[in-house]
Parts: C-alpha cells; sequence; structure tokens
C-alpha cells in the first residue's frame, strides 16, 4: 500500500509538471500508441523513483511496528548480527540525555538504519532523540514526535551516535535497531543492553560529577548467541586477544572466555570481556604469574540482578579492594544466554601497586589473568583454581597479538613445586625433628660409627634441604626470575629457603661434645630449625589458599594436619617424660633405661601423616 501511494503521489505530480506543450494539447491530438507509451514511461519513473526514494531516504514511517523494511519477498537475517547497540548510560532518571551508538564490527559497514527506544515490559515507543548529523533524522511514530531516528541517504556508515532524552516513566527501556547491509541483506530489532529507571530522587547520570564504583544494566536472558560486537575477528592485527580455550570466538560460542585490549583513539585502551557465567568475569593485569598486586576490572551481577562493570585491586589472596571506577566509558554490558559480557573504554592508568598511591607501574608489560565465579548481592566470591587463566609470558599491550594461556609445562612446574614442599615439611623434615628429639634411646645403635638416630636425622634432613631447594628453584624458573611487588607466599618461601640452606652448613662446624660452645650450638640449631618449619608450615597454608581458597577443603586438610602434628607431640612429650623418670631410677646402669612407647608412636604418626600428605597431593594433582 505504501508502493502504490508514493507511486500516485509521484505519477501526480510529475503530470502537473508535465511542459506547456503537453498541457495545451488536445487529447485527441495524441494517437493512441503516443498515450500509452507516455503513460508507460510515467509508470516505469514513478515506481523507480519510489523504490529509490523509499531505499535512500529514510523515510521509513512504515516500519514504526514491526521495525521491518519493505524490501521486497527479501526476510531478516537470523545469524548474529555484525553490530551492536549501545549506550552512555545503563540507568537513567527522568529528563536524562543519553548517547545511543550504532556501530558495525571491523571491515562491516550499514547502508541504512532505524532505531527507537522501547519499554521493556509494554514493547511502547518511549523518549524522544536529537540530532546534529546531516546524515541522521527523526520520525514520527505511534503519534510521538521524534521518537525514531533513521538515516537520510544510503552512504556506507561505520558508526552513528544520536542523543536521546529519557522519558517520564517508571519502566526499564531498552534501545532497538533495524541495520540494512545491502536491499537482501538486513538484521532487525538488535538490541542494547536493558537501562534501568531511577527513582526521581536519584541524582541523574547525565548531570552527576561523581564517578560510581558500579556502572550496571539489568539482565537480559535471552535464547540464542548474545548479540554483540566482541569477536576474535580482528584480533592479533588491531587488538590483544586472550582466550580459553585458545582462540575461541565469543561471537559464536558459548563457551568462550575472552578478553581483549585495544588502544583507544583518545588515550587509554578499549577493553572486551566475555565468558559464561551466573555470577562475574573478570581480567587483570599483574607482574607475575601469582595474584597479589593485580590492576583487575570485574563485569558482574550487581545487588540488584544486573551487569556491573568495577574497578578493583587485589593485595594478595583476600577479596579485591574496590577502586572508584572514573574515567571509563561503558559500550556493553550484558547478561544473555548464560554469558557475561562488557565492552567499554578505560582511560585509567594501568597501577600495580597500592590504589592509594596510583602511580604507574614500573614496567610496561603485563601478565593477563582471567578469573570466573559466583557472586553474592554484588560481592564476588572465590573462583578457585579451575576458574583462573593466565598469560604464559609478559605481554605489551600496546602491540597487536595472540596470547597464550599457561602451557600445561607450567602448570606441572607449579604442581610440581607444592609436592616437593608438601613432602620436606610434612614428612622428612618433621621425621627428621622427631628422631632428633625423640628417638636417642629407641635408635641409639651405632651405625657406620653414629647412632641410628643422628644417622637417620641427617638423612632425612638432607631430603628436606634438597626437596626445598629444589622446589625453590622450579618456582623462580616458572616465575621467569624475581617478580616486582612479590606476594606473602613469595616472601615467605624465600625466607625459608635461605634457613633451610644455611641449617646444614652451620651443623658442619658443631663444636664437639666437650666444648663450651656446644650448648650454645644445640640452642642456636634447635631455634632455627623450629622457626624454619613454623615458617613452612605457614606457607604452606597459604600455598593451599592460593590453590584451594581461603576456606577449601585443602586448608581444612592443612588444618588436620597441624592438629595430627600437635597430638603426637603431646604423646612423645609424655612418653619422653616418662623415659627420664626412668633414667633416674637406673642411674647406674645405662642398659637399664626402658624404652618406652616411642616406636609404637612412630609407626602411629606416620601412618596419619601419610594420610595427609597423599590427600593433599591428590588435590594438586586435580587442580
Amino acid at each position: 500500500m505504501m508502493t502504490l501511494y508514493i507511486f500516485f503521489y509521484k505519477l501526480e505530480f510529475l503530470m502537473l509538471q508535465l511542459s506547456p506543450v503537453h498541457l495545451t494539447m488536445k487529447p485527441n491530438q495524441l494517437t493512441e500508441s503516443e498515450m500509452k507509451l507516455v503513460y508507460f514511461g510515467l509508470l516505469f519513473f514513478g515506481l523507480l523513483f519510489a523504490h529509490v526514494t523509499c531505499y535512500s531516504s529514510g523515510l521509513v514511517t512504515v516500519a514504526c511496528d514491526t521495525m521491518l523494511p519493505r524490501h521486497g519477498n527479501n526476510s531478516v537475517q537470523t545469524t548474529v548480527p555484525p553490530y551492536t547497540v549501545s549506550a552512555s548510560n545503563y540507568s537513567f532518571s527522568p529528563g536524562d540525555n543519553i548517547t545511543v551508538t550504532l556501530k558495525a564490527n571491523s571491515d562491516i559497514v550499514f547502508k541504512g538504519f532505524f532505531l527507537q527506544a522501547r519499554t521493556v515490559s509494554g514493547n511502547n515507543t518511549v523518549g524522544y532523540f536529537t540530532v546534529t548529523n546531516s546524515t541522521i533524522q527523526t520520525l514520527d511514530c505511534g503519534g510521538t514526535v521524534k521518537s525514531a531516528v533513521s538515516h537520510t541517504s544510503s552512504i556506507n556508515k561505520s558508526s552513528i551516535s544520536v542523543l536521546w532524552t529519557a522519558p517520564f516513566t517508571a519502566e526499564n527501556v531498552h534501545f532497538r535497531a533495524t541495520f540494512v547491509q545491502s536491499r537482501s541483506v538486513f538484521w532487525a530489532e538488535v538490541e542494547s543492553p536493558v537501562l534501568t529507571m531511577m527513582s526521581s530522587t536519584s541524582q541523574p547520570n547525565s548531570s552527576s560529577t561523581a564517578s560510581p564504583t558500579l556502572i550496571s544494566s539489568t539482565q537480559n536472558i535471552a535464547s540464542g548467541p548474545p548479540p554483540t560486537s566482541i569477536s576474535s575477528s580482528s584480533c592479533g592485527i588491531e587488538k590483544v586477544c586472550f582466550s580459553s580455550p585458545s582462540n575461541c570466538d565469543p561471537a559464536t560460542s558459548h563457551n568462550c572466555f575472552f578478553m581483549s585490549s585495544a588502544l583507544a583513539s583518545g588515550g587509554g585502551y578499549k577493553f572486551e570481556i566475555s565468558g559464561p557465567s551466573a555470577g562475574y568475569v573478570s581480567f587483570g593485569f599483574s607482574d607475575d604469574q601469582v595474584m597479589g598486586n593485580d590492576d583487575i576490572y570485574i563485569c558482574g551481577m550487581d545487588s540488584v540482578g544486573g551487569i556491573g562493570i568495577q574497578h578493583a585491586y587485589s593485595e594478595g589472596q583476600s577479596r579485591p579492594l574496590t577502586v572508584n571506577l572514573s574515567n571509563v566509558e561503558v559500550n556493553l554490558a550484558s547478561f544473555t544466554s548464560g554469558v557475561i559480557q562488557c565492552s567499554f573504554i578505560s582511560r585509567n592508568i594501568i597501577s600495580t601497586q597500592y590504589p592509594v598511591q596510583q602511580s604507574k607501574s614500573i614496567n610496561s608489560s603485563y601478565y593477563i589473568s582471567m578469573a570466573y565465579g559466583d557472586s553474592s548481592n554484588g560481592r564476588i566470591q572465590y573462583h578457585g583454581t579451575s576458574g583462573t587463566f593466565i598469560s604464559s609470558s609478559k605481554i605489551d599491550l600496546s602491540v597487536a597479538t595472540n596470547v597464550t594461556v599457561s602451557s600445561s609445562n607450567s602448570q606441572d612446574l607449579v604442581n610440581a613445586h607444592g609436592c616437593l614442599m608438601l613432602i620436606a615439611w610434612m614428612t622428612t623434615g618433621t621425621l627428621g625433628m622427631v628422631f632428633a628429639r625423640y628417638m636417642k634411646v629407641a635408635a641409639k645403635k651405632m651405625i657406620f660409627g653414629k647412632a641410628a638416630w643422628f644417622q637417620a636425622h641427617i638423612f632425612l634432613m638432607f631430603l628436606t634441604v634438597a626437596a626445598t631447594i629444589t622446589s625453590f628453584v622450579l618456582a623462580f624458573v616458572n616465575a621467569m626470575g624475581w617478580a616486582y611487588g612479590a606476594n606473602s607466599h613469595s616472601i615467605i618461601g624465600c625466607i625459608v629457603m635461605i634457613l633451610a640452606f644455611f641449617q646444614p652448613i652451620i651443623a658442619i662446624f658443631r663444636p664437639s661434645p666437650q666444648s663450651n660452645w656446644r650448648s650454645i650450638f644445640n640452642w642456636f640449631h634447635a631455634l632455627n630449625a623450629f622457626v624454619t618449619y613454623v615458617l613452612a608450615v605457614a606457607n604452606l597454608f597459604l600455598g593451599m589458599q592460593l590453590i584451594n581458597g581461603n576456606s577449601g577443603w585443602m586448608v581444612k586438610v592443612m588444618g588436620g594436619f597441624l592438629g595430627w602434628v600437635a597430638l603426637n607431640v603431646i604423646f612423645f612429650e609424655i612418653n619422653a617424660f616418662l623415659a627420664r623418670k626412668d633414667l633416674k631410677k637406673a642411674v647406674d646402669n645405662d642398659n637399664q633405661i626402658s624404652v618406652k612407647y616411642e616406636l609404637f608412636i612412630l609407626p602411629f604418626y606416620m601412618c596419619g601423616n601419610l594420610a595427609f600428605l597423599i590427600a593433599l597431593l591428590v588435590g594438586i594433582g586435580q587442580s
């Protein structure tokens, strides 16, 4: 009907514009064949003109309800659209001005478009648009003035921006757009994330001078792939990309954890992140591959079920500290088909130092990490070891590249480091100390000129020091040198390494039993061993927290092991006390000193020790 209307309108217009010669001629002065030729020409020209006008002028009010162009029998595309609709803010108050941007993916253009703002619940057209570009025009839909926007010509476009003024309504809204790539190729009703209506007493976003900590939108749950521009199409060419599985594309796969970074015009970086999660996905920049001293951005659920962006800083293994979200422009924040996605520009410096200082890091390259997990009332929960991915090397964000996830070889080094430290300080180290303190009577038999307990002590402590040195070297190799801003686990590990290394060296200079320095040596040697052991066990707890969280089962097993050690130390001390009492009764003959229960306590202790050790080794293997 629209085409016929335009045809008759144009035909009438052309008839009135005929030359004076034609107007003064009587009908009988034209032959029948001439009349047919004139009307055929007018009909052809009218149809052609009507088609061109509808396509290029953008006067498509006929599409106000359906948002579908009248392009013959051509149907809307069902593939993932290569276009996005985004807003400058995802919450609004009545009268707020919000910039709406329609954008095509790289190397993609669109000739025409049609944009509206509609309520989420009633699908009603709301608000009005303001344009400042001659290639864009406003249209009146449903009796509402300037309630839609379209093109004015068919020139190629990669992006357009318009200003939308929020209505005085108490409903959430989202923007819908139709993109026309050609007469036969177009996508309809491409949606933006939902914009949340704030109460009238809330401070309008457009006039706010404070930088909020959280920018969010409500959930947008739908079926099919997320309608987003986040993809791997220009990875390694225009942007740095980091994904797991390797080289996956978030535009086509729901099971793709993806992060990208590209230099933004005017400074800063444009970041994208996508991943299947019901809580949050995040990425961070670090000077090493261990959590701590990291600059983090989090895309996740807020306290009202919307999707928000947070800026945070990680001091160690505890919950990251929230940093004021300033100098950030949000392009996308959505939760669709179980996939959380955010796209934004940050003009903040990258800092791996304490956020109060907010000074630029001394390095220009960083390890990139990604993490995902659950959230509760807007607070992120621990992601565990299975919810993290770390780059295999430091990355220069100014150079486009494809980043690889830290290989299994690197993980094997970390696992071997943990296993050796567990063996050293849960088994060989503790047994070496037990033999030196409690087995001097039960194991006094001479072997190679020395008592059996002494030989066992030397052998077990040698294994402990060797395992500690090997474990330290593996950690050092995995970190590829000294790490700037090392966390507490690394620092304590270095102290344990130093103390353990010098303990056997000190033992070499042990004075003879007759020397006055022997008692001083014994006290110093025992004190150094005790401090080393305490620090080593404390560091094992920190290591378990790195793998399994602050309250994970591996940390609880370590707590159980510590209780088991304390219980057996009590047994050994009681037994030693009884042995000393027997010694006083047999001062005349050493052979009458009885061996109490140490030979029974030792196997009992070793069985429990091995049970705890095996459980933790299995846990490390599963991680």
